[in-house]
């Protein structure tokens, strides 16, 4: 296990297995990583590590396992894994709710400017008291969302979207069920670039793919109105990172909330710059930090393993044409 997880979590590893822990709680090394992939017959990897190809390529013979402690694989390759025998799950549905509560707090905090005024409270100054023109933000109920990528996260937002009165529109590969549209009263966009020019707000949903690396380019960014706010709760590299800092700095975009970042852990000092400013929200990749969901993931993950080591398929195997 590359990283600590909850204690419920590792009580019930080690009476199942013979698990080794990372109780420092840090990244493994690539060094580090390089060993346990050499004694290990089950790798459980977490968003930090970094499993590929390379590494893969080092992995002892007893490896036919790789666990992973989170729903997004972009960090695994899945084909090089394959290619050893070695098969790859995830914990997928786990994380859909929570997640998607994250994406509403955003998309309600931006437009509202709830951490700028919070900051108000605990800052040196002392509040002067309420005033009829000040600390005003925008309005969400009426607005058009505009959803990239309409899976289970991303209709899951959907739904808490439609209950604070945005109107639905969603851009994905595929238009979803004619009842799960009808439900949401939902818009299909089959252009992303005609979507993005006409909406108050963006949800990035989508996973991190080859074809979804800066998936809004500086030119898709471009065409977003002065008025609209950009929410990322997905991967940071779907979005040109400096692209979006250019345009918050022109005043070209009224405002964005992100969650997760291009360079994770890195965070781009300019962006911390416009948080100081109110331009926008910043969150240490805390979509799916709640302790029910992490418990949730682990238990995913015991159960592949069990099947897989009582010669069984496990239920959440990744397949390399589904990455």
């Amino acid at each position: 296990m590359t990283r600590k997880l909850p204690d419920q979590v590792e009580t019930r590893m080690r009476e199942l297995f013979d698990a080794r822990l990372n109780v420092d709680d840090r990244p493994m090394s690539q060094p580090e990583l390089v060993a346990a992939v050499k004694e290990a017959d089950v790798l459980v990897p977490t968003v930090t590590d970094t499993i590929d190809a390379a590494l893969i390529e080092q992995a002892g013979p007893n490896l036919k396992l790789i666990a992973n402690f989170g729903n997004g694989v972009d960090k695994i390759d899945v084909t090089a894994a394959a290619k050893r025998g070695i098969t790859v799950t995830n914990t997928p549905n786990v994380l859909t709710e929570d997640t998607a509560d994250m994406a509403m707090a955003l998309m309600l905090a931006v437009p509202r400017r709830l951490t700028e005024g919070a900051s108000v409270l605990t800052g040196d100054k002392k509040w002067a008291g309420w005033s009829p023109t000040w600390m005003l933000g925008r309005r969400i109920g009426g607005k058009r969302l505009g959803i990239v990528g309409m899976g289970r996260i991303g209709t899951a937002v959907a739904r808490r979207a439609k209950a604070f009165g945005l109107s639905i529109h969603y851009h994905n590969r595929h238009r979803v069920l004619q009842s799960v549209e009808d439900e949401l009263e939902a818009t299909y966009w089959e252009s992303l670039d005609q979507m993005l020019a006409r909406m108050d707000i963006i949800s990035i949903n989508c996973p991190s793919t080859p074809a979804t690396f800066h998936l809004l380019s500086g030119r898709r960014l471009a065409l977003m109105q002065p008025h609209a706010y950009l929410v990322n709760i997905a991967r940071g590299d779907i979005i040109d990172e400096d692209a979006l800092v250019k345009m918050l700095q022109d005043g070209k975009l009224a405002g964005a909330a992100l969650d997760v970042f291009e360079h994770e852990p890195a965070v781009n000092h300019k962006l911390l710059k416009l948080a100081a400013k109110g331009k926008v929200v910043l969150m240490p990749h805390m979509g799916s930090a709640t302790i029910e969901g992490r418990i949730d993931m682990g238990e995913k993950v015991i159960i592949n393993i069990r099947a897989h080591v009582d010669g069984h398929r496990p239920p959440d195997r990744v397949l390399p044409l589904r990455t």
